[in-house]
């Protein structure tokens, strides 16, 4: 596979912001969602003196990112993990603290692109979905197994389908007569459940699919874990940028970040307690998007939001 294709959203946005905290030597910075490492690569030509930490679930994606890295030595020390072990991950390799992390959240064009993952609704695929090929669970598992109403609510809360319940019921309907092992079978399913009025309003399949995704890699309980982690394991003037592709993940981010930009101390109070004070400053306002040009040149970043913080105090 060409790694070339694979084009990382808000690179420039994403160095600008990190390079205040990388640009020095021994500095050390996560890559949480490694991918075929296009930010990691960004990374360490921009900053000489850095040396970044790969994360990443997927083994194929790490054997990628491994051989288009291979140049930079030592500094890129790629891991098997899922991101929300970011600590453990950081003391086996006997880090305290580093001046970065990023996390480039959502499935990888990489995954997106590979015909035997069954991610993509536009290809005829087995029903797999697992970020981890060792993980147990797969996507046909929990279309086979999962009952009407715990089929509704993930496709009404991880996918934001208002169609949620009668796709549901189809499902339900078409794999009492036989399994739904294939990506076709399922978008068979849900197009013919797509009132016509509503053919128009984008592919009935993209929701249900992105839904599929978040509850067979646990998506949104392992991020709820894991900007807490990673927050917690930045340095003084460390900072965390992170990229989300849809409101469920971007609601997390912001909640875990403004946790700590805010004081905790009584309203009231006329001096701040030094332990109540914010440990984070805010670096963006709001959580800003790719602009035309770029979503022009790279579809993916269409729905992309930023957010980014740095410590301010503690982790001396």
């Amino acid at each position: 596979m060409s790694t070339a294709l694979h084009v990382p959203v808000l690179l420039e946005p994403v160095l600008e912001l990190l390079a205040p905290a990388l640009d020095h030597d021994g500095a050390v910075a996560v890559d949480a969602t490694l991918g075929l490492g296009g930010h990691t690569g960004a990374l360490l030509d921009r900053f000489p003196g850095l040396t970044v930490v790969g994360v990443d679930r997927d083994p194929t994606a790490l054997d990628l990112a491994g051989e288009r890295l291979a140049a930079f030595g030592p500094r890129f020390r790629p891991v098997h993990a899922v991101y929300d072990r970011i600590p453990d991950v950081l003391d086996e390799l006997g880090i305290r603290f580093v001046d970065g992390v990023l996390f480039d959240l959502g499935v990888s064009s990489m995954q997106l692109d590979r015909d035997d993952r069954g991610f993509s609704y536009a290809r005829d695929t087995a029903l797999d979905m697992r970020m981890d090929p060792d993980e147990p669970r797969t996507a046909a598992d929990v279309l086979a197994t999962f009952s009407e109403g715990e089929l509704t609510r993930i496709f009404r809360v991880y996918g934001e389908e208002r169609l949620a319940a009668r796709y549901a019921r189809a499902i339900v309907a078409a794999r009492a007569a036989t399994p739904l092992t294939r990506s076709a079978e399922l978008v068979a399913v849900l197009d013919a459940a797509t009132p016509a009025a509503l053919r128009s309003a984008g592919h009935p399949a993209k929701r249900v699919f992105q839904a599929l995704r978040i509850e067979v890699n646990r998506e949104l309980e392992v991020l709820e874990r894991a900007v807490p982690a990673a927050l917690d394991v930045l340095a003084i003037h460390g900072r965390i940028v992170v990229l989300s592709y849809h409101s469920l993940e971007d609601r997390i981010v912001k909640r875990a970040i403004t946790a700590r930009t805010v004081s905790t101390a009584p309203r009231g109070l006329p001096v701040e307690p030094e332990e109540t004070a914010p440990t984070f400053r805010m670096l963006t306002r709001g959580a800003p998007g790719a602009a035309p040009a770029e979503v022009e040149r790279n579809p993916r970043a269409a729905s992309v939001r930023l957010r980014s913080a740095t410590r301010v105090r503690g982790n001396a």
